[in-house]
C-alpha cells in the first residue's frame, strides 16, 4: 500500500513526469470566448489565449471528489495527499476541503501557498516520501515542508492581467504601469505582492535573478537547489535567465525550463518569466 499524490494542473508538471510518478493531475478550467477548456484535458495551447478575454476557474468540489476517490482506492486505503494551489489564488483548495470531507479522513489537502513549480516541487517531494514507503502522515509533513521552503519570483511587463483576474490590487497595477515601470512580484503567504520596480524589462530581469540567487543562499541545503524558469510566450527569454542562474548559483541539482500553462498564462501575460527555487532533492 502506498499513499497516493494529487495536485491540479497549476503545478504546471509535465503530463509524463506526473505519468511515471503516479501523481493524479487535476484541470483547472479556462474559459475563451465563453467556452469552458480543461487545462491539461482539452487542447488549449497557452499562446491561445493572447488578446482573447479570457477567465479561469477552479476545480469544483465534485471534480476533485472524483479524483480523490479513485486515488484512495488505488492507495488500498494507505490514503491521499492532495497539494494545491495557494487559496490566496484560487477556489480550489476551498473545494478541495469540501471534496476531502466528502470523500472521507483519509484524505490529506496542503495548501501549497504557491502556484507552478512552486507546487510542483512540493507534490515532486510528496511522490519521492510516499515511493519511499512514508504512511499518511509522513507523506503530508514533507509536503507541507516542501512547499513552506520553496520561494517564488516573477516579472511581468504589465500587471493588467493580473489586475483583472483580481490576483494583485489596483493601486500595485497602477505602480507597474505607471512611467512604464517593470514590477517584480514574489508569492508571500500564499499571495502575489510587489517586491520592487525597474523601469526596463532587462533590469527587472537583473533584479529577478538577485532575488532568486538570494533564495538559493537562504533555502538551499546540502544538496544545493533545484531551480524552475517558468515563462509566458518567451522562451529564449526565460533560458537567458537559466543561464544567468547558473552562473550564478554554485550547487544546484538542476534549472528546467516550463512554460505557464494556460490557467496561469492567462494571469501573468505574455513576457512573463517567474522562477522557482527549492531546496535540492536527492
Amino acid at each position: 500500500m502506498t499513499v497516493a499524490v494529487v495536485t491540479d494542473s497549476s503545478s504546471c508538471l509535465p503530463p509524463a513526469l506526473a505519468a511515471e510518478r503516479g501523481i493524479s493531475v487535476v484541470p483547472l478550467h479556462v474559459l475563451v470566448d465563453g467556452i469552458d477548456h480543461r487545462e491539461g484535458v482539452d487542447d488549449i495551447p497557452a499562446n491561445s489565449i493572447s488578446g482573447k478575454p479570457v477567465t479561469t476557474a477552479g476545480a469544483s468540489p465534485g471534480e476533485l471528489a472524483e479524483v480523490y476517490a479513485a486515488a484512495l482506492e488505488r492507495s488500498r486505503g494507505a490514503g491521499v495527499v492532495a497539494l494545491h494551489i495557494s487559496r490566496g489564488l484560487s477556489s480550489t483548495w476551498e473545494a478541495a476541503r469540501q471534496a476531502a470531507d466528502q470523500v472521507g479522513s483519509a484524505i490529506r489537502v496542503v495548501d501549497s501557498a504557491s502556484a507552478g513549480m512552486g507546487l510542483g516541487f512540493a507534490v515532486l517531494t510528496a511522490a519521492d516520501s510516499a515511493t519511499g514507503g512514508a504512511d499518511l502522515d509522513g507523506v503530508y509533513h514533507d509536503a507541507v515542508s516542501a512547499a513552506k521552503n520553496s520561494r517564488c519570483f516573477i516579472v511581468v511587463d504589465r500587471l493588467d492581467h493580473l489586475r483583472r483576474g483580481g490576483r494583485i490590487g489596483a493601486a500595485a497595477a497602477l505602480l507597474g504601469t505607471a512611467l512604464a515601470m517593470k514590477p517584480v512580484l514574489h508569492i508571500s503567504d500564499g499571495t502575489l505582492v510587489l517586491r520592487e520596480k525597474a523601469r526596463t524589462s532587462s533590469k527587472a530581469l537583473s533584479k529577478l535573478v538577485d532575488a532568486v540567487v538570494a533564495a538559493a543562499a537562504e533555502v538551499g541545503d546540502d544538496s544545493g537547489v533545484v531551480l524552475a524558469v517558468h515563462h509566458m510566450q518567451c522562451a529564449e527569454r526565460a533560458e537567458n535567465v537559466a543561464a544567468m542562474l547558473a552562473s550564478r548559483i554554485p550547487l544546484f541539482t538542476s534549472i528546467d525550463v516550463y512554460p505557464f500553462g494556460a490557467v496561469l498564462g492567462a494571469h501573468v501575460g505574455p513576457g512573463a518569466v517567474g522562477v522557482v527555487v527549492a531546496p535540492g532533492r536527492p
